[in-house]
């Protein structure tokens, strides 16, 4: 009995092989998925995939000696993560129904089709969602608000909107990374053990370079564009005067959101309170709006009120302009259209944390992070390896957690200083999720902006460029700044409290299984 016991509590680590199988056939599947569904495949087919594969993970520690129940439990553990994303997202979707009711998007499109010159737009919508990410620090946040906004102002005047969405993402992943506000930039130093603004400051040369190099892309694709209106535009003013109140209240919503979000409320309440309040203009301002869309004689006015903000929020709000361009723009939102993403967000966090607790991540990391003998190499290594955790446990919370855990303690052995270490995380882990159909912050960004993260990704120029930079300054031992042999890397900062980590060891470990020879 002791001798199962002791067994059990001591399971094998998984061969290389092993590690390798689930992360081959997720590759394959998802490959033959896109063969088969194209850009239906975040609908549906690819959560198959993910959790057949997080079985076959599970499979693998069975045959190694995990109890089934306990790689249940990380699986449950790993999803636990995502519940506040989750929670961001179903917001999300209540907004965009309330805000298209209200007229709060229908005012901005309404503006933007005035003022807003396409050959510009590109550009404008990268500094705009930009300087608004770095004032309140969230990414998530401007693109759901901001973004959301944009992309119906760009598709009014006809700009492309996979463009449009790459200049949205580019300026809100800006403005996070460098914000002293943003959830991100606090964990990255808080891992490692350095000083936030040390950690900005070291992230400034190539965020500074990333950002001029993708402006420069909008404003020349802007220039060169060719804009064609989804709807005569003229007319098309004249329908949302017709239909909607239009005018400064109807913005009330997004203000109150930004100023919550400045006070750095959860995000949550914040994006909720958005909801509710583009709600109440909407019975203030447009109840002529509310009645139509409720559609139902029988019900007293309020309560019909009442069920027209509550359905806006549950399924989504339908627009009667009478011009099937203008309503396609002004349409959408609720909670249920962003469920295929919370099923999405739930099937990889599963199959990540599987391949976390039964050692298959660190097996797969670990031949890399053996190879690297120079201070160049490991920073490197660094880089590659919250880009890969990035891919396979589907969360850059937790791929920043795990590397810059796994590497914390190497690069004081080698005398890095830890912000070499943050910065590098940050740049490669932060900044790539959205890049990541299967990602929590890529499957949000699809979900939330309604192009499939495939399409908008070769237009995210600065989370394309600003790797590449940070790759390129480590290779050439730029910015691989050094501490004395002797000092020992700062304590980790208040801020690790917040997340859980203040305890944490510094070496990679997997409690549950022991080190390979």
């Amino acid at each position: 009995m002791n001798d199962e016991v002791t067994e059990r509590s001591a399971p094998r680590p998984p061969s290389a092989l092993e590690a390798l199988i689930p992360v081959v056939m997720l590759v394959g599947l998802i490959f033959f998925g896109i063969i088969l569904y194209g850009g239906d495949m975040v609908a549906g087919p690819i959560q198959v995939a993910l959790i057949f594969c997080a079985i076959v993970a599970g499979l693998i520690g069975v045959k190694n000696g995990q109890a089934m129940e306990d790689m249940g439990k990380a699986a449950v553990n790993a999803i636990s993560m995502a519940i506040g994303a989750i929670f961001i997202l179903l917001s999300v979707g209540a907004l965009i129904g309330t805000w298209n009711m209200s007229g709060t998007v229908a005012t901005m499109v309404h503006w933007g089709i005035q003022f807003l010159d396409p050959n510009w737009f590109y550009l404008a919508a990268a500094i705009v969602c930009g300087g608004i990410a770095l004032g309140i620090g969230s990414a998530w946040t401007v693109i759901g608000t901001m973004g959301v906004a944009l992309i119906a102002i760009g598709a009014a005047i006809g700009v492309d909107p996979l463009i449009t969405a790459g200049a949205v993402i580019s300026g809100s992943y800006f403005g996070d990374q460098i914000s002293p506000l943003s959830e991100t930039t606090n964990l990255a130093p808080a891992v490692t053990g350095t000083n936030l603004y040390t950690h900005i400051k070291a992230m400034l040369p190539a965020t500074i370079i990333s950002v001029i190099i993708a402006l420069g892309l909008y404003a020349v694709l802007g220039m060169t564009a060719d804009a064609v209106p989804t709807f005569d535009l003229s007319r098309g003013l004249e329908a949302i005067e017709s239909v909607y109140s239009v005018g400064v209240l109807t913005l009330i919503p997004l203000l109150i959101v930004i100023l919550m979000a400045i006070k750095r409320v959860p995000p949550t309440i914040t994006i909720l309170s958005g909801a509710l309040a583009g709600g109440i203009v909407a019975v203030i301002l447009q109840p002529d709006v509310v009645l139509t869309f409720v559609d139902d004689p029988e019900l007293a006015a309020p309560l019909a009120m009442f069920k027209g903000v509550w359905s806006a929020m549950a399924t989504g709000f339908v627009s009667d302009t009478g011009m099937p361009g203008l309503d396609a723009i002004v349409s959408g939102g609720g909670m249920e259209g962003m469920l295929s993403t919370v099923w999405l967000i739930i099937s990889a966090l599963a199959f990540g944390g599987i391949m976390e607790y039964t050692g298959s991540l660190a097996r797969l990391i670990e031949p890399f992070v053996r190879r690297a003998k120079t201070a160049k190499s490991m920073v490197a290594t660094a880089g590659i390896t919250a880009i890969g955790v990035n891919m396979v446990a589907a969360d850059q919370y937790l791929a920043i957690v795990l590397s810059g855990r796994m590497f914390k303690q190497r690069f004081a052995q080698m005398s890095i200083a830890p912000q070499t270490l943050s910065k590098q995380i940050e740049e490669s882990a932060t900044i790539t999720s959205p890049l990541i159909p299967w990602n929590s912050c890529g499957a949000y960004v699809s979900a939330t902006l309604g192009i499939a993260t495939l399409s908008y990704l070769p237009f995210c120029f600065f989370n394309l460029i600003t790797p590449v930079v940070a790759f390129v300054f480590a290779l050439m031992g730029w910015q691989v700044e050094r501490v004395e042999p002797e000092e020992e890397p700062p304590g980790m900062p208040e801020e690790a409290r917040m997340y859980g980590i203040g305890d944490q060891p510094t070496e990679p470990v997997t409690p549950n299984v022991e080190p390979a020879e």
